[in-house]
């Protein structure tokens, strides 16, 4: 076989992770040839699957945008198809998006010291399959299954005789006008369809087993108007793209050090929206602190103003079971619906599913230690790109996409042939590389890698300590060991 790869760097994935790792690559290192296999039919991962009424990001564009790439438009909390668009100009305008390989499911990467090389399994939409090798890989297909969501049973669905809809699959052409729609869950996907349906269908009620905490930003920052005449498009974009990122990181350190306090700014501004018709408590008074578990964004108040208005409505209940004609709660109400939409979250995947082999071992990619968010140990010249759960995804993927080229660039230096962290000594204490409480996480934790109590190996929900981290810290760390195909793993060496 020949020792050449087919291309320089494999990528996984053309959402938003991955158009912006292939523009990074063009960037910083465009000698290097690239292929980018995704798994679906077009572009756009998470913007392009979602297609339920309203879907959007409750991250501004400023932060969820790529820093190459500025967000000129004044709508800042925009929707799902303007997101995608962005993802697709961007692919065109740094000469990624002909080298997307549509229909193409990685099923399987394996690595080979020896040559150090990855071969990547591909498997076509028409059941043919191809190996790819490369020498760098990234993974930019999140951690959510995008095949099956998290949809429990609740009993007596058989017996409803209307539609029950999953938002991950959401029917192209479905007629909700004039109908009564109940909505369960109380997530980012729940406040989102709630008003989006509330000015078409008859009524839609949210039903939650739970509360969350629930806050409005204006989805046009009221300084753009004056802040766009006074700087130029650069600038205007980096103000307020410094704006988010301080306003971000000071909401989620007043959460967590004064609880309280946050607590009840959370709900000063819904009581001061929603108006006197719907009580504060139980809607929105959650069992937890703030950023216990994750916080939803609504743009505009749209939630809180369907509420008020009388076009949604708002229960807090358990599901007894389903009815002909609808939900029959625990407390013995019944809720009348023509379609009920199951609302009840996400469900984790670690790496899209596809199975890692390191000279022919099985990698467990759940005994693995995440290195500064992005790379793990044991696992060579490989980068998976997670974003933060406390601010938007971009900011850290696009420093972890940054960081990598810097040691790739240092890799040809020194004339290494793979990269790969090492714990040594003793291992750090394990502990889940996600800090929140949230029910998706508690639900898929333990696929994942852990982290340890100090960097590299802490994943730190920082984007000043990360930005410093990765930009400005010594590359050759001690923990990151840059090797030659010469140097054999100790147990194969032993074995000879």
């Amino acid at each position: 076989m020949t020792n050449q790869p087919d291309t320089d760097v494999v990528i996984i994935g053309a959402g938003l992770s991955g158009i912006g790792a292939a523009s990074r690559l063009r960037i910083h290192l465009p000698h290097l040839s690239l292929r980018i296999f995704e798994a679906r039919e077009r572009m756009g991962g998470t913007w392009d699957l979602f297609r339920y009424p309203g879907v959007r990001s409750d991250s501004d564009m400023y932060t969820l945008g790529y820093p190459f790439r500025p967000w000129h438009l004044p709508k800042s909390l925009t929707d799902g198809a303007s997101i995608k668009g962005y993802i697709q100009s961007t692919a065109d305008e740094y000469g990624v998006a002909d080298k997307i390989e549509y229909s193409s499911k990685v099923t399987e990467l394996s690595f080979n010291t020896e040559e150090a090389m990855w071969t990547t399994k591909i498997l076509r939409s028409d059941g043919s399959t191809e190996l790819v090798r490369s020498r760098f890989v990234f993974s930019c297909v999140g951690y959510y299954d995008y095949e099956k969501g998290h949809v429990p049973m609740m009993g007596g669905e058989e017996n409803f005789r209307g539609e029950i809809i999953e938002p991950q699959f959401w029917p192209e052409n479905l007629d909700y006008a004039d109908k009564k729609v109940v909505v369960v869950g109380s997530g980012a996907t729940a406040v989102t369809i709630v008003p989006a349906m509330a000015d078409k269908a008859g009524h839609v009620t949210m039903l939650q087993r739970s509360p969350t905490y629930v806050a409005s930003l204006p989805a046009k920052d009221p300084w753009f108007d004056t802040v766009s005449k006074v700087l130029p498009p650069a600038a205007t974009y980096k103000f307020f793209r410094i704006k988010r990122i301080l306003m971000g990181m000071t909401t989620y350190q007043l959460a967590r050090r004064f609880p309280k306090y946050m607590r009840g700014m959370v709900e000063k501004g819904i009581k001061a929206e929603i108006g006197e018709n719907v009580p504060i408590d139980p809607h929105f008074k959650p069992s937890y602190n703030p950023w216990d578990q994750r916080f939803c964004l609504v743009p505009d108040n749209d939630l809180f103003h369907a509420l008020r208005d009388g076009q949604a409505s708002i229960r807090t209940d358990q599901i007894d079971h389903f009815t002909e004609n609808g939900i029959k709660l625990a407390s013995g109400e019944e809720l009348d619906a023509d379609i009920v939409v199951k609302a009840t979250g996400l469900k984790l995947l670690p790496l899209g599913g596809m199975k890692m082999f390191v000279d022919g071992e099985l990698a467990q990619f759940k005994d693995s230690y995440i290195y500064k968010g992005f790379m793990f140990s044991g696992m060579p010249n490989f980068a998976a790109l997670f974003g933060y759960t406390n601010a938007s995804w971009t900011l850290k993927t696009d420093l972890a996409c940054r960081y990598v080229c810097r040691l790739i660039k240092m890799m040809e230096g020194k004339g290494a042939d793979y990269v790969v962290p090492e714990v040594t000594g003793p291992a750090p204490d394990p502990q889940p590389a996600i800090d929140l409480k949230s029910g998706y996480v508690a639900r898929g934790i333990e696929l994942f890698p852990k982290q340890g109590e100090d960097r590299p190996w802490r994943n730190h929900q920082s984007y000043v300590a990360d930005y410093l981290d990765t930009k400005f810290s010594k590359l050759d760390d001690g923990v990151m060991r840059f090797k030659s195909k010469a140097e054999r793993p100790a147990m194969l060496q032993a074995a000879e």
